[in-house]
């Protein structure tokens, strides 16, 4: 089980059960759990690291991937608000993101695409994300806007490579291809070999060695994180981490990666529980202005303190 953990409420237990026998057809075992969708449902349940919030802030994670991997893994930000203006001001594509949310994007390249942005932005700003799922983590990020420049290669969106790294170590990579259309994803282990059965062929990425080193550069200290990347061209970019990968409601091909990852997080958990007091302190339990963004005119963000100083503070061991 996680740091932080609770006690869950009937109605958040009823909810679990509810949409996991809805999405898997059969309920889920959180007494002794097995797969890892499971182990999802459990860490909605009961983890409240505070870590988590913060990393998994689109935001605020920039000055973090900044300051560990380097500026050059991070997408620049072309502006961020809780509100778009009523005019399209770029002369480029762009993308515009929640910072507190996820599947919320739209990619703008017009005044019309802009008009539909201006709309459903406003609805991601009213409503709360993550409560009907149990989300924790998201209500507790600063509900906010970001926009980026379009990252795709002929308006067609990169591919999107994200690492299931447990204990420190990645051991799975997930590609997602044509997002905007046929969205497709495949489960590759590392030397790039997919598990699915006549699965569609994607090419090995050039930066896949790099990426695994960064994902669990990032991922350090947690139990399981997911940390997703893209390379549109030489160099990686960093996207965004999360900590309920489809909520651990979207099935896994084949079945029996279910379990073999719910075994890896078991097994993590465990290595945690022994180790926690040796563990170093990555993120957690600083001063409250730790990681206040300040906004840089060449569209990065910088920490308003070193990271550095976060892990001699010896405090949040996971």
């Amino acid at each position: 089980m996680e740091p932080s953990t609770r006690k869950p409420e009937t109605a958040a237990l009823l909810r679990i059960y509810t949409t996991y026998l809805w999405r898997h057809g059969q309920l889920p075992n959180l007494a002794n759990p097995t797969r890892f969708t499971e182990m999802v449902q459990l860490r909605k349940l009961h983890d409240r690291d505070p870590r988590m919030p913060i990393m998994a802030d689109k935001l605020a994670v920039k000055a973090i991937v900044a300051e560990r991997l380097g500026r050059d893994w991070v997408v620049p930000m072309l502006w961020s608000g809780e509100t778009l203006s009523t005019k399209f001001r770029f002369n480029r594509p762009v993308v515009v993101k929640s910072r507190h949310g996820c599947n919320q994007t739209i990619v703008i390249s017009g005044d019309e695409d802009w008009l539909r942005a201006h709309r459903r932005t406003r609805r991601w700003i009213v409503k709360p994300y993550g409560q009907w799922l149990d989300e924790w983590l998201y209500l507790n990020i600063p509900r906010g806007l970001l926009i980026e420049p379009f990252i795709g290669v002929k308006q067609e969106l990169p591919v999107d490579y994200k690492f299931f790294v447990f204990h420190g170590r990645a051991t799975h990579v997930q590609a997602h291809i044509n997002r905007a259309s046929r969205h497709r994803w495949v489960v590759h282990d590392l030397d790039w070999r997919p598990f699915a059965n006549n699965a569609p062929l994607i090419e090995r990425p050039s930066g896949l060695a790099a990426m695994i080193a960064a994902a669990e550069e990032l991922a350090k200290g947690f139990t399981f994180a997911r940390v997703d990347f893209y390379q549109p061209g030489e160099q990686p970019l960093f996207g965004e981490m999360t900590f309920y990968p489809g909520s651990g409601l979207h099935p896994i091909d084949p079945p029996e990666l279910d379990v073999e990852m719910g075994n890896l997080w078991l097994n993590a958990a465990s290595s945690r529980a022994r180790y926690r007091d040796s563990e170093v302190a990555l993120v957690a339990s600083a001063p409250e202005d730790a990681w206040r963004v300040d906004h840089q005119a060449d569209g990065y963000c910088r920490p308003a303190k070193s990271a550095r100083a976060f892990e001699k503070s010896g405090v949040g061991t996971d």
